[in-house]
């Protein structure tokens, strides 16, 4: 008798609530740092109100990690409900989340061999749909060592594009990697960013946002070619309407079994700002 698997996520996933209620996931906050004052992602504040007060503010959010005592807790509450765990986070190389899942598990007074900690390589709901498949597979009685594997194949058959208003915040943020040699031409065009060995990676650039969003979903299309099922998640940050517009497109274009609508948390929002629209795919199982 396999023994039940509870998986852990985290906040920049920003998978919608109704499926994290279904899939018994647990989501654990990173944290918004806005001059003075700390938020946690999703808990203390929204993606609605963290864009309204970014247009005017004097001060630039900066974030940090889930904290390892969160982290810490979550283990421990789940391993005493009998559960192996299961951590799939946000790449180690854009957050020390990860690095916050292996020091809250050697800091477990007991029980340390029952979690498992597993890096996307990736975020938003790219990392979402790789929560969701092993959630999913949990719930139908996988052992840990299927959900692992779950996940495995999950992180090679997920993606993410997405268009950004300006680079500035991604400059700012200090999270552009390949990306900086935009910047001279930024003014002029909507970037098509990625996220790519766990790293953001600059795609190409395109002149209008409309364009841009049209080839976001081509790089999608020609990424996933003859995989199925597909699941599509849009991501947009105050800028509903516009993903819409390509979510309808692409339900159009592709035989799509999941659609998911997500917005980008207030972490991630902190470094590709408003305007940003992009689409998170899983192709293949």
């Amino acid at each position: 008798m396999s023994k039940k698997v509870a998986v852990i996520t985290d906040s920049t996933a920003y998978i919608p609530d109704d499926l994290v209620a279904k899939h018994n996931l647990t989501v654990l906050p990173l944290e918004v740092i806005w001059g003075e004052e700390t938020f946690k992602d999703g808990i203390d504040i929204q993606p609605s109100e963290f864009y309204t007060r970014l247009q005017t503010a004097k001060v630039m959010p900066s974030t940090s990690q889930v904290t390892i005592p969160y982290m810490q807790e979550a283990f421990e509450r789940l391993v005493a409900e009998d559960y192996d765990v299961l951590g799939i986070f946000i790449s180690e190389k854009l957050s020390g989340t990860n690095n916050s899942a292996v020091q809250g598990r050697a800091s477990m007074k007991s029980g340390q061999d029952r979690v498992y900690i597993f890096d996307s390589e990736i975020t938003a709901m790219a990392l979402g749909f790789q929560a969701l498949a092993a959630a999913r597979a949990a719930q139908d009685g996988a052992s840990i060592e299927d959900c692992l594997a779950i996940a495995e194949k999950a992180r090679a058959n997920t993606g993410v594009y997405f268009a950004v208003d300006t680079l500035e915040f991604l400059h700012r943020g200090g999270r552009i990697g390949g990306a900086k040699r935009l910047m001279g031409t930024a003014m002029k065009v909507k970037p098509i960013l990625s996220v790519q060995d766990g790293v953001v990676a600059s795609i190409e650039s395109v002149r209008t946002k409309r364009k841009a969003h049209l080839r976001v979903l081509e790089i999608i299309k020609e990424e996933i070619g003859d995989r199925t099922p597909i699941h599509i998640a849009t991501l947009e940050a105050n800028a509903a309407d516009d993903a819409d517009a390509l979510l309808n497109l692409a339900t159009q274009e592709m035989d799509i079994i999941e659609v998911v609508r997500s917005q980008v948390s207030p972490v991630i929002g902190t470094h590709v700002g408003p305007g940003t629209v992009g689409l998170a795919y899983m192709a293949g199982l």
